[in-house]
């Protein structure tokens, strides 16, 4: 269970300033525990926090930042079952699911330490004309400077862990906004970070609302904002960061095609695309909201999918049986369930699901959704996906595009030209060929183009955000 009450962390010190943020269980809607809260003088005093602690960490090794890491590793195996809970109860995230998620911020943190001691650079021959002779260039990566970091209710530990753990790989400090929804786990980790000998100001973790947080965005001692969250939001926050570094991770109704040579494999394809409809309620960008398959397999596959997600089990995320939890918020499922209304009153038909308690809202298969439907158009971010057929794979792989996003996308085919159409003309930031596109591992390169945002997460690729090339030219002899 969750302790009473837990402190933010500025300049690496736990501070119990206050109660006033009180965090529920999404289940019940019974206040789970509170926590403190951080103002507009705490940011500013983080903030100057973390531009003393620059000097201090550009001489903190390599090897320290690595074990401070592989600290933060055994910390989180020792803590497994209470980072899990307690991920469980503030996110409403079914049991299973918040065990998967504990296990990547592991994989996460340990991918880190081992580029940790990795931050290399390289050697460039200058000798590229006569006056050139005799010069040598070298560039080394160096830390940016203070960042902003700012992360989501949906994954709020493994999202939070990529932009935690690559700041401690490089060695940049940073101040951390976590969700307000679900700050605890952030605290958590800023709990065992506190534990290591980092220097004073490296991190700062300061739950704090939305209107009272603008300095995480324009202040101008942050070199690098990096946001996860909705594209509302997110391409909002860009306009006022100014000069410094965005990355910029928002959402997505990504696609999944089902080619027409997949007649064999539709147990596994229906499992997998349940899977990545519905697990943790929707409530991931990269989540399977439409669902593109091939007229001749188009009603076995109907048939199928139906039956699977009918027998998912939505309840008490506590319960291991259950697969569906509550959404994150009675307001979210009601803002899902009018867009659904909307649909079917233009002509959608559910076939599975519909039925919509406060935040509990049930997995739910629709077809005959209109494409100029806000549930085709925008990002649905709930237990919600859509069917539809296609007769010839590249007017499927047109309408993938036809969307204002552009994270991942799932193709199930056998054909390696289909694959390779697939990747060359989908404009997504990833291809998952046999899988859905909720498919993720921490060390791969992350992120979308057009309006699911700018720049990739992954460890390295992070890394390299978070530093910058510095060029040293040598001169043989003068």
């Amino acid at each position: 269970m969750l302790k009473k009450t837990y402190p933010y962390y500025l300049a690496n010190v736990a501070v119990a300033a206050n109660t006033d943020l009180e965090v529920t269980d999404k289940f019940t809607g019974e206040v789970a525990t509170r926590v403190a809260m951080a103002d507009a003088a705490a940011i500013d005093k983080a903030i100057g926090h973390a531009v003393e602690a620059q000097a201090a960490l550009r001489a903190f090794p390599p090897f320290k930042r690595q074990a401070v890491l592989e600290h933060c590793v055994s910390r989180f195996r020792e803590r497994f079952d209470e980072l899990a809970m307690a991920l469980c109860i503030e996110a409403g995230k079914p049991i299973n699911d918040s065990r998967g998620e504990v296990t990547r911020l592991i994989d996460t943190f340990k991918v880190a330490a081992e580029e940790a001691v990795r931050v290399d650079g390289e050697i460039i021959n200058l000798e590229i004309s006569p006056r050139a002779k005799g010069y040598h260039g070298y560039v080394k990566r160096v830390p940016i400077g203070p960042c902003s970091f700012i992360s989501p209710f949906n994954f709020p530990l493994n999202l939070t862990a990529h932009k935690v753990a690559p700041a401690l790989a490089v060695g940049v400090p940073f101040v951390l906004k976590p969700a307000s929804r679900t700050p605890v786990g952030a605290l958590i980790m800023g709990e065992i970070l506190a534990e290591t000998d980092l220097p004073k100001g490296t991190f700062s973790i300061l739950p704090a609302h939305r209107d009272g947080a603008d300095l995480f965005t324009t202040d101008e001692r942050f070199k690098l904002l990096s946001f996860t969250g909705s594209p509302a939001v997110g391409w909002d926050l860009k306009k006022k960061a100014g000069k410094k570094k965005v990355i910029l991770e928002l959402g997505g109704n990504a696609a999944a095609v089902v080619d027409a040579d997949q007649g064999g494999k539709l147990d596994y394809v229906v499992d997998r695309l349940a899977f990545g409809a519905f697990y943790q309620s929707g409530q991931s960008c990269i989540g399977v909201q439409r669902i593109l398959v091939h007229a001749s397999l188009y009603d076995t596959l109907r048939d199928k999918l139906i039956a699977k997600t009918k027998s998912l089990i939505m309840g008490d995320p506590k319960d291991e049986k259950t697969f569906v939890g509550p959404m994150i918020s009675e307001s979210e499922s009601k803002r899902l369930a009018g867009w659904m209304e909307s649909a079917v009153l233009a002509g959608a038909k559910i076939i599975a699901g519909g039925t919509v308690d406060g935040a509990k809202f049930e997995a739910t298969l629709l077809e005959d959704v209109p494409r100029d439907s806000d549930l085709y158009r925008k990002e649905a971010f709930g237990p919600v996906a859509i069917l539809e057929s296609f007769k010839d794979f590249d007017e499927a792989l047109a309408r993938v595009n036809d969307s204002d996003f552009g994270l991942q996308a799932g193709v199930f085919t056998d054909s390696l030209a289909h694959t390779h159409r697939a990747w060359d003309g989908l404009d997504v930031g990833g291809v998952v060929i046999n899988d859905v596109p909720s498919f993720r591992v921490d060390n791969m390169p992350y992120g979308g183009v057009k309006d699911s945002g700018l720049g990739r997460e992954g460890v390295r690729y992070a890394m390299e955000d978070m530093t910058e090339p510095r060029l040293m030219v040598m001169r043989e002899t003068w």
